[in-house]
């Protein structure tokens, strides 16, 4: 078995900006968990299912127009899950689209809560982290275009790693 996740990565400069932040406050998975806005969480899957996972992905990014994130604020999931995370203020739906042609087929997995994009910051931190993190980022902002999701595998030791990354390629029609 090995365990997969599929996520939106935040691109340069705002992901180093964001792994630096979840470091510096001692976030415990800060190291090996990447900045993104998950799509799949994750998974494990046996070997010989990872052609057809693969072929599923192409087909989903086949499916999906690009579209904008703008990235704003913080907001947190307290008191029922202990994190605070930067707020999507654009790009709700387009990652709910692609979340759902995603999250479907051989990766059609039962989430623990209704699917919510975000950007983790803090995580299984103590309150008063918690409530720096919402203080400290309440200003960040950032906008980009979501051109392509990624595919990660986990390592015991690297944490979560690309495995590869699918362009989005529907064609947008008026």
């Amino acid at each position: 078995m090995r365990t997969i996740g599929v996520a939106v990565p935040i691109p340069e400069p705002w992901g180093s900006r964001l792994q630096r932040y979840r470091e510096s406050i001692g976030d415990p998975m800060a190291e090996h968990i990447p900045p993104h806005i998950t799509l799949v969480p994750p998974v494990d899957l046996a070997p010989s299912v990872a052609a057809e996972v693969e072929r599923h992905l192409g087909a989903a990014a086949e499916a999906v127009t690009p579209f904008t994130v703008h990235l704003r604020g913080t907001a947190t999931f307290r008191p029922l899950s202990p994190v605070v995370f930067v707020a999507l203020a654009e790009g709700i739906s387009g990652c709910e689209r692609l979340e759902h042609e995603v999250r479907s087929g051989p990766l059609g997995v039962d989430l623990a809560y209704p699917y919510h994009p975000h950007v983790t910051i803090a995580h299984e931190v103590d309150d008063a982290i918690l409530d720096r993190a919402f203080a400290d980022l309440a200003d960040f902002e950032a906008r980009f275009e979501v051109e392509s999701f990624v595919l990660y595998v986990h390592d015991d030791v690297a944490g979560w790693v690309p495995s590869r990354t699918f362009p989005l390629r529907a064609v947008v029609t008026r």
